[in-house]
């Protein structure tokens, strides 16, 4: 069953519109003709921004002159030409995508940056997970027919994910069904891993853009090659992992929030787990989270990790001042929508974060050796606590074996006591005896004829 190809409120200008600021450090190294297809890009930005805006003014009052209408027009067809410019653009990179992968990486780049057509994420997310053509996809349909132990837990959380979208509302909804067949069939595919709540959101995104079968064979290529798996295992290492090197970031270049932070208890974990398990797909509206997703899938989790911190430098005058239970609500009702009506200047900002790969991957055999040390302390503790018991029973046992012995030597005690009296008393009846016998030998010898 394939879903129909919905787009999030204003994602289609969101997806086409481009950063109205200085571009990306990796645009440097662009050539003309493609800094002046960025350029376009911009202005279609701005077009877009100035549109939107006279829309606005037009519907807020009657009173507007005639200029106004004109200047409006006019921008409108300017943005329907560069639109036009972006439609062939997009489909030219999704008809040439490995003349496109090989040779124009850092512009395929940037365009992502500046966010992927709406009605292009379908095609373009399979290319950039390379999940076109997987064989995995042959088995969807069978094992939609098998029964997976994780279903009671899938059909309680779907009612959960995006429980405002269309799309989504209703038990009956298509799009609680469609998701229900997909977090069934991984959950058959990696027994493992099964079902975990977080990932219905991703899956509910894929949902959105394209058919089931392939939202099934994208979510199956970014749980094996995108660390996802690693995070949705049982054990969640691979988040341990992200809110240490996370921690790390947040220490080096905002050290005064951290102190903070400390010094509230208000632990990494409490507000960034989430933008790890879901991409911040439940943290900001969809247009926003959205461009978010499309740089995930071309940079991977690299994303997560910048968006975040500019997220806590963009806010950290005002986290200052608060405590605990102030930073909490703060996190919940303030940042999620400081930047609904400009995406790019979120993505600006995430590029402003300092972010050192080969630092990240220091980090993670740090932390990689951290929990090898910790995982031989738990082993030895263990040790020390079976070892220990062993003890306790061993003691207890000798403990019994002296309380018994003690029995039996106080036992053996009243034994040879009563013994030496029973050997007494058995001399004496033996002398008795001999006296008897005496008696009776003297008795018979008086007794004897002609005695």
């Amino acid at each position: 069953m394939a879903s129909p190809t919905l787009s999030p409120d204003s994602s289609s200008q969101e997806a086409l519109s481009a950063p109205t600021c200085s571009p990306t450090s990796d645009s440097e190294n662009l050539s003309p003709d493609e800094l002046e297809l960025l350029a376009k890009l911009e202005e279609q930005n701005r077009l877009l921004e100035a549109d939107s805006k006279s829309m606005r003014s037009m519907n807020g009052s009657r009173r507007n002159s005639g200029s106004s209408l004109v200047s409006s027009s006019s921008a409108s067809s300017n943005l329907s030409h560069l639109e036009e410019d972006t439609w062939i653009l997009w489909g030219r990179i999704a008809n040439e995508w490995e003349e496109w992968r090989r040779r124009k990486e850092k512009l395929l780049k940037e365009l992502i940056r500046k966010g992927i057509p709406h009605h292009f994420r379908a095609i373009v997310w399979q290319l950039l997970c390379s999940a076109t053509d997987m064989p995995v996809k042959n088995q969807y349909s069978e094992l939609l027919k098998m029964s997976s132990p994780c279903e009671k837990l899938i059909r309680r959380d779907i009612a959960r994910t995006y429980p405002e979208h269309e799309f989504f509302k209703g038990q009956d909804s298509l799009g609680q069904e469609v998701l229900f067949n997909v977090m069934k069939a991984y959950s058959l595919v990696d027994r493992e891993v099964g079902y975990c709540q977080g990932s219905a959101f991703i899956v509910g995104l894929l949902l959105m853009q394209m058919p089931e079968e392939e939202a099934f064979c994208v979510f199956v290529r970014l749980m094996q090659e995108y660390r996802l798996r690693e995070l949705f295992k049982p054990s969640m290492a691979e988040l341990g992992l992200c809110i240490y090197q996370f921690e790390y970031m947040l220490q080096e270049q905002l050290p005064d929030l951290n102190t903070h932070f400390r010094s509230q208890s208000f632990h990494t974990s409490m507000y960034a787990s989430s933008w790890f398990l879901t991409l911040f797909l439940t943290t900001f509206p969809l247009p926003v989270a959205t461009r978010v997703f499309d740089i995930f899938m071309y940079e991977g989790l690299e994303i997560v990790f910048r968006v975040g911190l500019a997220l806590l430098q963009v806010n950290q005058t005002e986290l200052m001042q608060l405590d605990m239970e102030g930073m909490s609500q703060y996190f919940q009702r303030v940042i999620p929508h400081q930047f609904d009506s400009c995406p790019d200047k979120l993505v600006l900002k995430a590029y402003q974060v300092k972010y050192n790969p080969k630092k990240m991957k220091r980090l993670e055999k740090e932390y990689a050796a951290m929990k090898s040390k910790e995982m031989e302390e738990q082993i030895e503790i263990k040790r020390l606590r079976t070892e220990n018991r062993l003890l306790k029973q061993r003691i207890e046992t000798l403990e019994k074996g002296q309380v018994t012995r003690a029995q039996e030597a106080e036992e053996n005690y009243v034994i040879k006591r009563e013994l030496a009296v029973v050997r007494q008393q058995c001399s004496s009846t033996a002398e008795d005896l001999q006296k008897a016998q005496s008696t009776i030998r003297q008795l018979q010898e008086q007794q004897v004829p002609g005695g």
